[in-house]
């Protein structure tokens, strides 16, 4: 059996001081934030009163709560120390103002725009709403209660940001979910590569229609060609891949397609669950979208403080 990979990063100085970083409350508030956290009056409003706390405000706040783990009542309580230690006269929403605000807050991901076209690589993993811990279930089974919701996520394979997130309830397929992440995806993509799970036509669909040239996404081992080759029609990118595959096997496929570059996806997910953990704190699914996409959005903050250039040890 082959051993596994061991890979030493090159830049352990600058990436130790990133992650040190990343506990540091000016990454998660600057000045910006205290300028803009009660909004201007808009005028004579028909039905209900002012908004007193802009939307900055209440995602700072959330973000707060994601990276320090905190619940709502004692995030509201950190916020407040934070700000009478530097002297900002700043009032704090209630914490259930907070809940509320949340379950229709608009998070912008924090991608840094390029020029280039990306490969895009796709993964999906899933987040627990409730149910019974490791022990428990080690002890005495799961429950008919335990439930989840799936995340999916698409990554940029240069700069490891994660461009695009659908959170969704635990039925819905990957390659369905895969479509709504193409969508949401800025800028070119010149390659999306995805597990076999993707392996349908609505995903090859979507990216054919978003401009994709090439989709790296392993056909099933008893896959059949969809379009014969003496069609007048161009050729199917599933066709190709699978008439590469019968040509020269699937691990040279992979290799000429790049196809590797999608572990980066799954290094994302496990980033993702080793900072905020595997389990959703909100219970409504709104509620869950908006903590799923505040954690990405920190998460590429992190991951714009620095990342590690590793090497291969011999």
């Amino acid at each position: 059996m082959a051993k596994k990979a061991v890979y030493k990063p090159r830049d352990w100085k600058s990436y130790n001081q990133s992650l040190v970083q990343r506990g540091s409350l000016t990454v998660w508030i600057d000045e910006e934030v205290l300028t803009n956290w009660h909004p201007e009056p808009e005028g004579q409003r028909q039905r209900g009163g002012q908004l007193q706390y802009s939307d900055q405000a209440i995602e700072t706040l959330l973000m707060l709560r994601a990276v320090y783990g905190l619940p709502y009542r004692q995030t509201i309580g950190f916020a407040q120390s934070i700000f009478n230690l530097i002297g900002a006269e700043v009032k704090m929403p209630d914490y259930t103002l907070l809940c509320k605000r949340g379950a229709n807050l608009e998070v912008d991901l924090g991608v840094t725009a390029g020029d280039e076209a990306k490969h895009l690589v796709i993964d999906s993993t899933g987040l627990k709403i409730y149910g019974e811990g490791e022990w428990k279930v080690r002890q005495h089974g799961y429950s008919k209660r335990r439930t989840w919701r799936k995340l999916h996520i698409g990554v940029n394979a240069v700069t490891q940001q994660i461009e695009a997130v659908v959170l969704s309830e635990a039925g819905l397929d990957d390659a369905e979910a895969g479509k709504t992440v193409l969508e949401q995806t800025p800028g070119d993509v010149e390659q999306a590569s995805a597990d076999g799970a993707y392996d349908k036509a609505k995903f090859y669909e979507a990216s054919t229609e978003r401009g994709i040239k090439r989709i790296a996404v392993p056909p099933r081992k008893d896959a059949k060609i969809w379009q014969h080759g003496n069609s007048n029609q161009p050729p199917l990118p599933r066709d190709e891949n699978l008439r590469a595959i019968r040509k020269g096997g699937r691990k040279k496929w992979k290799r000429e397609s790049g196809y590797h570059q999608r572990s980066l996806a799954e290094t994302a997910v496990y980033r993702f669950k080793t900072i905020f953990g595997n389990t959703m704190s909100t219970r409504t699914l709104s509620r869950q979208v908006t903590e799923a996409r505040i954690k990405i959005a920190a998460l590429n903050r992190m991951t714009r403080l620095g990342m590690p250039n590793s090497y291969r040890v011999a």
